[in-house]
This record gives structure tokens, C-alpha cells and sequence, in this order.
């Protein structure tokens, strides 16, 4: 499948086996960083004690954006992980070794 095809699907879509964010993936570097950055996003969260509404008004990324990139429904651009990264202090791009 060429890139550009692979990039209309979600990352959720490279699942192999198993559910999202804890499914098995496919050979997709792609897909595997989105379920990685989804990973630490909600570790995240989940350590400040912050919902996606909160964090949408700390970061000024839309709610709707954040839960998306959580379900694995969108591949969040760079500007958005950045403006999540400075709100929670913390990296969500996992790098190359995923």
C-alpha cells in the first residue's frame, strides 16, 4: 500500500491484533508513533488528574482533537503535540523506536 493511501486510514485502522491503544500493529512506523504518543498522552492525563476538557483549555487544542488522537481516529500534527507537549511538560513523540 503506498504512503498516501496509508495515510487516509486512521492509525487505529493498523491494528493486527487486539484493540486500540493496546493492539498489536502492523508494520506501520507511522501508526505504531500515533498509538505510542496516544499511550503517553493518556499517561499523562491520567498523572495530572486532568480531563480532555481541561487540557483542551491549558493547551488550546480543541477537545475534539485530543480525543481524537487518544482513540487512534486522527494523526495529530505537529503543532498540536507540541501545544500538548508544553501544556502537560512532558514528550509525547516516542522517536523512532517504537
Amino acid at each position: 500500500m503506498p504512503q498516501g493511501d496509508a495515510r487516509r486510514l486512521p492509525p487505529r485502522a493498523f491494528c493486527a491484533d487486539g484493540a486500540w491503544p493496546e493492539a498489536l500493529m502492523t508494520d506501520h512506523h507511522g501508526a505504531r508513533v500515533a498509538q505510542a504518543m496516544a499511550a503517553r498522552l493518556k499517561s499523562a492525563l491520567d498523572e495530572k488528574g486532568w480531563s480532555v476538557a481541561q487540557l483542551s483549555r491549558i493547551s488550546g487544542v480543541a477537545r475534539y482533537t485530543i480525543a481524537k488522537a487518544l482513540a487512534g481516529e486522527a494523526w495529530p500534527d505537529l503543532l498540536t503535540i507540541a501545544n500538548l507537549e508544553k501544556a502537560l511538560d512532558c514528550d509525547l513523540w516516542p522517536g523512532r523506536d517504537v
